[in-house]
């Protein structure tokens, strides 16, 4: 088990019950006070629930040990969850932008004075849960999701108060769907971003965090290598990071501790746990059918 996933059960069992609880206040008071910009904020909430149950469900599926059948077990569900998840986000972007031109052209009613405590109330529930997953941000692309999520909805949730304040104002109902169409943007943002990297994952590319060249680098450097081929580095989760190398070596080493070194010190310096290094001495007749970087 992942230290992001066990550490974090807690977090999305609170944050998941925050949100939910607040989704159904939020949407309640939107209808009521014919805000579209409380009900564009409460789906943004339901689709961060949505999002929390998948990365929660996913991380409890990666923890399952490897079969004969799936010989990594089930890791890879966490980038599944993490592009199903981005892609709902994005779906909600374009309900709330529809409705948000409709608005435009045939501005409604808004009660500005019931928009900005349920908003203030937003602030506080999404400040709190996003808090939760703030530790984990860097090292797990499901818990990152769920932080910025969770900060953007604070913000938006702001941004839902400075309506209200300004249609108080003003008395001008347009400025309702004029947030919501901010909203929209900054969820399509953001949302687009998170699902080119779960893409990219899903596509066995280099982790965006490791730069593939400086590890051909250190692999060439090491004493004894005059070269290297058929590098490979794709996540195998959402946290875990694999490697595999052909390594030319005229005078191989004679024992595993070279190896055992050199796979700490990828662990310790490209954080990359899972490396398999094949060494050849690269004086046979036939080269290595692999060799060309550009075969696989």
């Amino acid at each position: 088990m992942t230290p992001s996933h066990s550490n974090f059960t807690r977090a999305f069992a609170i944050g998941i019950g925050l949100n939910s609880a607040f989704v159904l206040i939020e949407a309640g008071f939107g209808l009521f006070s014919g805000s579209l910009a409380l009900i564009a904020d409460a789906g943004h909430n339901l689709s961060d629930v949505l999002g929390l149950v998948l990365a929660w469900g996913a991380s409890r599926l990666a923890e399952r040990r490897p079969t004969a059948r799936r010989t990594y077990g089930l890791r890879r569900t966490s980038i599944l969850a993490a592009t199903l998840n981005a892609t709902i986000l994005l779906i909600a972007v374009g309900i709330i932008g529809a409705e948000a031109v409709e608005r435009l052209m045939h501005p409604a009613v808004v009660a500005g004075g019931i928009m900005i405590p349920v908003a203030a109330a937003g602030v506080v529930v999404n400040g709190l849960t996003a808090r939760l997953f703030h530790t984990g941000g860097k090292q797990d692309l499901n818990i990152r999701g769920a932080f910025l999520h969770m900060a953007a909805d604070a913000a938006i949730s702001l941004g839902v108060i400075v309506a209200g304040v300004l249609i108080l104002l003003t008395g001008w109902p347009r400025l309702d769907a004029i947030i919501s169409l901010i909203i929209a943007l900054i969820i399509a943002i953001t949302t687009g971003r998170q699902l080119r990297r779960a893409l990219d994952l899903s596509l066995d590319a280099v982790p965006e965090q490791i730069d593939p060249v400086r590890v051909r680098e250190f692999l060439c450097a090491q004493a004894g290598v005059t070269g290297a081929h058929d590098l490979h580095i794709w996540a195998m989760s959402t946290t875990e990071t694999a490697l595999t190398v052909h390594l030319i070596m005229p005078e191989p080493p004679v024992d595993d501790d070279w190896l055992t070194r050199i796979s700490h010190e990828l662990h310790d310096r490209f954080h990359i746990g899972h490396a398999t290094i094949q060494i050849e001495k690269g004086n046979g007749e036939l080269s290595c059918r692999l060799a060309p970087d550009h075969l696989v």
